[in-house]
């Protein structure tokens, strides 16, 4: 059933809805095996971090060298950036190296424009600013923010590909800290547009975050520090995998609603469940 449960972003169609970053890794072949275990189709490069050098060239044995490019779609970001400019230059450093190797990361960019060192929280003044530069420049922009979806629907209007609200601090491993305020993004987002793709992004601790984002309705989780800082990081990819779809089926199924006293499994007036007819009645 998951295998054909496919889904649109921007010109990109997928089936795996997790989105795996490359970071923190102890090293290149711990990555590879975690990326393979996630079963990821999407892997987030921070170019400007991760990929070049202080003159502008890729760095010899960086992070692009041990990525299947035929297997994985690149997507760049603009991690490292603190306003719009520096932001829209990576952005446009990332096009420029992705389409000299031909993967199609080359169309679209994870933009983070962030607003200090010590929360990591996004600027979102910059963030907006960064977003209209970047669409007139023919980019497919998914927009990592806050929770706040009065600027999640500004960032939809001025024509992001994805809004990608933050579950809670890049990092901090602290899980979906605002679910009511995802669910607003997400009506916000999806109002008119079921298919619009919203993806949660960041603060991922372990699996039960991400099919708690699932379960919210979201499309997606990206996800890096859960995976690569877990004690055993590829065992906890797998984990990760398994919670996506977990997530996805049972906001599919319809969770029951939740009530403030017991009601029986096995009814005591012997009807097969709460909607059962009464007995005799067609």
């Amino acid at each position: 059933m998951m295998r054909h449960d496919t889904y649109r972003i921007g010109s990109f169609e997928f089936t795996s809805r997790l989105f795996v970053g490359t970071g923190k890794h102890a090293d290149f072949e711990t990555m590879t095996r975690c990326l393979d275990a996630s079963g990821c189709q999407v892997v987030t490069v921070a170019v400007r971090r991760d990929v070049l050098s202080a003159d502008g060239r890729p760095r010899a044995g960086n992070i692009l060298d041990h990525l299947d490019l035929d297997r994985y779609t690149v997507l760049p970001n603009t991690a490292g950036c603190f306003n719009a400019d520096d932001a829209v230059r990576s952005a446009r450093l990332g096009r420029e190296l992705l389409d000299g190797l031909g993967n199609a990361g080359a169309k679209w960019v994870k933009l983070e424009v962030l607003a200090d060192r010590k929360t990591l929280l996004p600027d979102p003044i910059g963030t907006l600013a960064a977003t209209g530069k970047l669409i007139d420049l023919g980019f497919q922009v998914l927009v990592y923010t806050n929770d706040d979806p009065i600027l999640a629907k500004r960032l939809k209007d001025v024509g992001a590909t994805s809004v990608m609200p933050a579950g809670s601090p890049i990092g901090s491993g602290q899980g979906i800290l605002n679910p009511g305020n995802i669910l607003l993004c997400l009506e916000y987002l999806k109002d008119g547009d079921p298919d619009y793709p919203v993806i949660v992004d960041a603060g991922v601790g372990t699996a039960s975050d991400v099919s708690i984002a699932m379960e919210l309705g979201a499309d997606g989780v990206l996800l890096n520090t859960g995976i690569a800082g877990a004690r055993d990081p590829v065992t906890m990819a797998a984990a990760m995998n398994h919670a996506i779809q977990a997530g996805r089926l049972a906001c599919l199924a319809g969770r029951i609603p939740r009530k403030r006293y017991a009601s029986a499994s096995s009814p005591m007036d012997g009807t097969i469940g709460p909607t059962a007819p009464p007995a005799g009645t067609v």
